[in-house]
């Protein structure tokens, strides 16, 4: 019998609540599901929000009563929050927590490098914003708690797992007993150590990063802006990367790597971390300045990726299909990615409105951007943590080079968690103009946002469907693209139009945005009317032409919506 904890988990900023389990006695028997979800993580929780949005229900299955503890996943990028946005929580996110866009690099005491990440006045959010991880999993789970289409039920552990060509089946534990659930569709979004993944023996591709790193939590006040902090080879810890984010409520992470051979219970003995914090405290100038511990933890850097995130009528998403190196905020950032992309093309098979060769379609993006992000995090990944002498002594010769000479030192600089875009996606239309434009968001790229005034951005207008950004200065909606859209609509999909230009309404059109002095037009690479973008359920572009006509969206329709 599942029994998980019912202590609340200490804090000295949070206050952890526990929220009673779903137990089957108090409810009738029950019927086949269409979507059940295994893990409430970040994952979990936005594929339930975003096939909400989609008019997908779902059933959400948490072993634990609580949130999960810790800072964990502190940093989320500019996309994220776009798609956040999307599932109601981005507001929330970005009124409690703390934008930043600087980055710096220091070596023996030297200031070496200074990102600065790009902000314009286009983006509606910052580059990064640091939040505890349990808050943002507290806003999720509020909203999903407001979703008639969500059922979240605490307590209930996945115990057993199995599948014919027609559904899933589940056996959950509760802490009054087991019960069964069937289901169309079972998503894996149970984590790194995910029991469905090793239930199923499924084997991931990739390697290893020998060498461990601690997380520690403390409240500390320190007058320093929020900014990202990387320390290499530091003299109490040759060798080694320190890297330090301010968080909200007085808490600061730190993040160390420790010796060669030494174990996770090392190094999290109270007097060890005592000991390295004081260090690193001393170290930056503030010697001396009482702190308190939060949460301590350890992690290792791995890159490994299923193959395949589609078995059978098993779908994994998150960390449960990939395990990726933190370093460029790519671990809940990648996961939001996945939960979108999986979530619309799964309502989309649920719905009818395409075949199973569109989950096959997100299995090869997602494996796509996940080996992307193993490419591009290796390289971060080796500089932080040397992985062999060769490395080591290519790393130390930049760290000894950047002190004088400047041509080095953007090597500092590794590349953060961004959109991966499906330029070979097979949703792509292949008869548009995307190879004509000379600028604009390309195929499987997504949307520029752009600010059309007071707190008011294109990507507020989006989501729920297809969107089709139509440019024009005329009055109306050319009559045969309007027919295309009605029979579209009247098979069930989604799709908006959005006309962009004129500063009267457009008949036809959804939504008129006004765009006098042209800039909208200039950041799609558009000069003429007629021209139009066609964006997806995750907003990312599947075509583009400098001349739309009826049968050319049609097609580029039939291409996004395989029906065999």
């Amino acid at each position: 019998m599942h029994q998980p904890t019912t202590q609340a988990r200490p804090s000295l900023y949070y206050r952890y609540q526990i929220f009673q389990p779903w137990l089957p006695s108090a409810h009738p028997a029950q019927d086949r599901k269409k979507v059940v979800i295994v893990g409430s993580g970040p994952a979990g929780m936005v594929a339930a929000l975003e096939l909400a949005r989609l008019g997908v229900p779902s059933v959400i299955l948490s072993s634990e009563q609580q949130v999960s503890q810790g800072s964990r996943a502190i940093v989320f990028t500019r996309r994220s929050m776009e798609i956040l946005q999307q599932v109601g929580v981005a507001e929330r996110m970005t009124e409690n927590g703390l934008p930043w866009r600087f980055g710096n690099s220091y070596y023996r005491g030297q200031r070496v490098f200074r990102m600065e990440a790009p902000h314009d006045p286009d983006d509606r959010f910052f580059p990064m914003l640091n939040i505890q991880q349990q808050f943002m999993e507290q806003y999720l789970l509020e909203t999903c708690q407001a979703s008639p289409l969500i059922d979240f039920r605490w307590g209930n552990k996945v115990t057993q797992v199995a599948q014919d060509s027609e559904l899933a089946r589940v056996s959950v534990d509760t802490p009054e007993g087991p019960y069964t659930l069937e289901t169309d569709w079972l998503i894996a979004a149970d984590g790194g150590r995910s029991e469905i993944r090793a239930a199923m023996n499924l084997k991931m591709e990739g390697s290893s990063y020998e060498g461990f790193f601690v997380i520690a939590d403390i409240r500390i006040d320190l007058p320093l802006p929020t900014e990202r902090l990387a320390y290499f080879d530091p003299d109490w810890n040759p060798g080694n990367t320190i890297l330090m984010h301010r968080e909200p409520h007085g808490i600061w992470r730190v993040d160390y790597q420790l010796p060669p051979g030494e174990t996770p219970e090392e190094a999290l003995r109270p007097e060890s971390l005592k000991q390295r914090i004081d260090a690193q405290l001393a170290m930056i100038g503030h010697a001396g300045v009482p702190w308190e511990m939060d949460w301590n933890s350890v992690y290792s850097a791995r890159n490994l990726t299923l193959p395949d995130y589609v078995q059978g009528r098993v779908l994994f998403t998150g960390d449960a299909a990939h395990l990726l190196p933190i370093f460029g905020v790519r671990g809940a950032n990648t996961a939001f990615q996945d939960a979108q992309s999986l979530a619309w093309h799964l309502a989309f098979v649920v719905k009818g409105l395409a075949s199973k060769k569109l989950l096959a379609n997100h299995s090869r993006e997602r494996v796509g951007a996940a080996r992307e992000i193993i490419a591009e995090a290796g390289k971060s990944t080796r500089f932080m943590a040397p992985p062999s002498p060769g490395f080591r002594l290519l790393r130390d010769a930049v760290l000894s080079l950047s002190l004088t000479e400047a041509f080095v030192r953007p090597l500092y600089h590794w590349r953060t968690s961004r959109p991966h875009e499906y330029a070979d996606s097979a949703l792509n239309s292949l008869g548009d103009d995307n190879a004509l434009f000379q600028s604009g968001p390309a195929h499987g790229a997504p949307p520029q946002n752009i600010c059309l005034g007071s707190n008011d951005f294109l990507l507020d207008h989006l989501g729920g469907g297809f969107d089709l950004l139509y440019f024009t200065q005329a009055a109306t909606i050319p009559e045969s693209l309007q027919q295309v859209v009605t029979a579209i609509r009247a098979r069930g999909v989604p799709l908006k139009i959005i006309a962009i230009g004129n500063t009267e309404r457009v008949a036809g059109a959804d939504l008129t945005l006004a765009d006098a002095d042209g800039h909208f037009r200039q950041r799609y690479g558009v000069s003429t009317s007629g021209a139009a973008y066609l964006l997806r359920p995750d907003q990312h572009v599947c075509a583009r032409w400098l001349t739309l006509d009826a049968n050319r969206l049609q097609a580029a329709l039939n291409i996004a919506l395989p029906q065999s």
